[in-house]
């Protein structure tokens, strides 16, 4: 189906794919996916170009991304037209939906909320390649905060299917982005009655104010990074419930997770990129400038080519970066 035909320059698509990876998955989530995929205009004559994964954040969905209201642009229609003005290489964009009951997957592969880090490492890989004109060794995979952590995540377990990565203000050092709001988010639970009354109510009314973001982004985390199949809910909790300390067993395997950690265990897959890219804005809500800052570093340490940037700005409203991010992660693929 195509999307928006007066809208863009180029093509956009809305394929429905069939995951095997995420067939009969815990949470009772869709495994048949819609999958937008931007073609520019450079393709029609069968001319093969690179592709760019696009990952949401956290409690989005890569249709997010597809604004066409003139006075609110999305990321995609912005590249349409950066294209269309000569600004920009050409490159076909795909867009996952990887959100889940809890709000999103971090794009890894957990028994307690299914196998995202398949789902968009290497089914939707292979299923694009399948149909479009694409150059499989020239693809790059790159998102924003949960986004950004996805981007970083797959690029570390899959370097011969991306060469290339971005984040954009990606979940990193953990202790800084997740421990900084353990408290917030117990306090919700223990308002609620607990994790398990939490969601009961959460899946009706989908309530995010108060603490019930710090709730939510608390279990969802948990699912994803302490999954537990001999748990009542399917994961273990970092903290303790009752006084909120730290569970240090539960919090080292979040660790594992985290990139500043990971690098170290991934550098060589790392060291193959042709561009790794952090950026972070130096008020962003949730420290991340920090973790960023501490990435990188790390980066140094273990001589992994990468570049990082810093900008004036917060968290949220960031989605002009992709102006000068899309390009430049383009061009690495040239």
């Amino acid at each position: 189906m195509r999307y928006g035909a007066r809208a863009f320059e180029g093509r956009l698509e809305l394929r429905p794919f069939e995951s095997e990876a995420l067939r009969d998955n815990p949470l009772g989530d869709p495994h048949v996916r819609e999958v937008p995929v931007y073609v520019p205009r450079a393709a029609e004559d069968g001319t093969r170009l690179p592709v760019v994964f696009l990952l949401a954040g956290f409690t989005g969905r890569g249709q997010s991304m597809l604004e066409t209201h003139p006075w609110r642009r999305g990321v995609v229609s912005e590249y349409d037209r950066a294209l269309a003005r000569g600004e920009a290489p050409p490159a076909i964009l795909v867009l996952p939906d990887a959100f889940t009951r809890y709000g999103g997957s971090q794009y890894v592969d957990s028994s307690a909320v299914g196998r995202y880090a398949e789902y968009v490492g290497v089914e939707l890989p292979a299923f694009v390649d399948a149909h479009y004109s694409t150059l499989p060794d020239r693809r790059a995979v790159a998102g924003k905060s949960s986004g950004g952590f996805g981007a970083l995540h797959i690029a570390m377990r899959h370097p011969g299917t991306f060469v290339a990565a971005a984040s954009i203000a990606g979940d990193a050092h953990f202790e800084f982005g997740y421990g900084a709001d353990f408290l917030n988010g117990v306090r919700g639970l223990e308002k609620a009655g607990g994790p398990a009354a939490f969601l009961a109510v959460f899946d009706e009314f989908h309530d995010l104010s108060g603490d019930g973001h710090a709730a939510l982004n608390l279990l969802a985390m948990s699912a994803c990074y302490s999954p537990n199949p001999e748990s009542e809910l399917g994961f273990d909790l970092p903290v303790d419930l009752e006084t909120g300390e730290r569970k240090d067993e539960v919090w080292q395997r979040w660790l594992a997770f985290d990139p500043v950690v990971a690098c170290e265990r991934y550098a060589d897959e790392l060291k193959q990129l042709r561009l790794l890219y952090l950026e972070a804005g130096t008020r962003d809500e949730f420290h991340l400038q920090f973790s960023a800052r501490i990435l990188a570093r790390r980066l140094r340490e273990l001589d992994v080519p990468h570049e990082h940037v810093e900008l004036d700005g917060g968290h949220f409203g960031m989605d002009a970066r992709w102006r000068e991010v899309l390009p430049k992660l383009v061009r690495a693929l040239e």
